[in-house]
């Protein structure tokens, strides 16, 4: 088991040491300005990365509302499997994230997307759907970036070659901006 945890750590923290953190510095400072100005946030992903949107949506509504009193209003469109499983049925599973968006969103809310490969189809869709909205976009992707990494508006890039790891920079990224959102004047 030390050869495994060891091998692991190992790569993660390499990844942790060689980031300049500058996208996600972003990140949370226009997280910050969506917060004070009552503007959204909507997060979305595939499989595990589905699952750290609804678990950082959850954050940076409750998490920080708990601490300040003021909070962010995130939604994770991955997270309601009736409108996901209709909107595939009825229109395609390459949409299912855009067509939400295109009902929820304004111009200049914030739209995080997480991919470990950068090139799911309805995560190309959600971010070229952000666009023509005047949605800010991100990306927090792994492995090459895919063609995330240029239809986002700021990617965070993390090139490890590596999904689990991937998973988890994009749960330390978003705990990282929750800690200092927590911290600001609400």
């Amino acid at each position: 088991m030390e050869i495994l945890h060891s091998d692991y750590a190992a790569k993660l923290i390499s990844v942790l040491t060689a980031e300049k953190w500058t996208g996600v510095q972003h990140l949370a400072q226009a997280l910050d300005q969506v917060r004070r100005e009552r503007r959204q946030v909507f997060l979305c992903g595939n499989g595990g990365s589905a699952a750290n949107a609804a678990h950082l949506a959850n954050d940076f509504l409750s998490a920080i509302f708990k601490r300040t009193g003021k909070a962010l209003r995130a939604h994770a469109l991955s997270a309601n499997p009736s409108v996901l499983t209709c909107i595939a049925n009825d229109i395609a599973y390459e949409e299912v994230f855009a067509e939400q968006l295109k009902v929820l969103a304004n111009p200049g809310d914030v739209l995080i997307v997480f991919s470990g490969s950068g090139n799911s189809p309805n995560i190309l869709r959600v971010l070229e759907e952000g666009q023509k909205l005047g949605v800010t976009s991100y990306a927090i992707l792994g492995f090459d970036g895919g063609r995330a990494l240029t239809l986002a508006d700021v990617p965070i890039h993390f090139p490890v070659h590596d999904m689990q790891i991937a998973e988890d920079l994009q749960l330390i990224c978003g705990h990282m901006i929750m800690k200092w959102l927590a911290a600001q004047e609400p």
